[in-house]
C-alpha cells in the first residue's frame, strides 16, 4: 500500500511536470514570423463545413419526419406541408448566416 502511494505520487508530479513543460514551449516561441499559414481562411473553411454537414443532418432528419407524419395522417397534408418549408428555410439559415459571418471575416 504504501509503494503504490509513492508510486502515485511520483506519476503525479511526472505529469505536473510535463503539463507545465507544455505550456511553458508557446512562451519561448520567437514572434514577428511573415508568410505563416492563413489561419482565418483555415477555420473559415472548417466552419462552413460544420455548419453545411449540420444543416445537411438536420434538413434529413425534418425531411423524414414530415414523411412519416404525411404517412400516418394525409389529411393534415397543408399544415405538414408549411411547417417543413418553414423549418427547412430556418435550417438553411444557418448555413447563409455562417456564409456571411466568413466573408465579413475574411475579406
Amino acid at each position: 500500500m504504501q509503494g503504490e502511494t509513492i508510486t502515485m505520487r511520483k506519476l503525479s508530479y511526472f505529469f505536473m511536470a510535463m503539463t507545465m513543460l507544455c505550456f511553458a514551449v508557446p512562451a519561448f516561441a520567437q514572434g514577428g514570423a511573415t508568410g505563416g499559414p492563413n489561419w482565418v481562411a483555415m477555420t473559415a473553411g472548417l466552419s462552413m463545413a460544420i455548419a453545411s454537414a449540420f444543416c445537411g443532418l438536420a434538413q434529413g432528419k425534418a425531411t423524414a419526419a414530415a414523411t412519416e407524419a404525411l404517412a400516418r395522417n394525409p389529411a393534415a397534408r397543408s399544415g405538414i406541408q408549411f411547417a417543413l418549408i418553414l423549418g427547412l428555410a430556418l435550417i438553411e439559415s444557418l448555413a447563409l448566416y455562417t456564409l456571411v459571418i466568413i466573408f465579413a471575416k475574411v475579406v
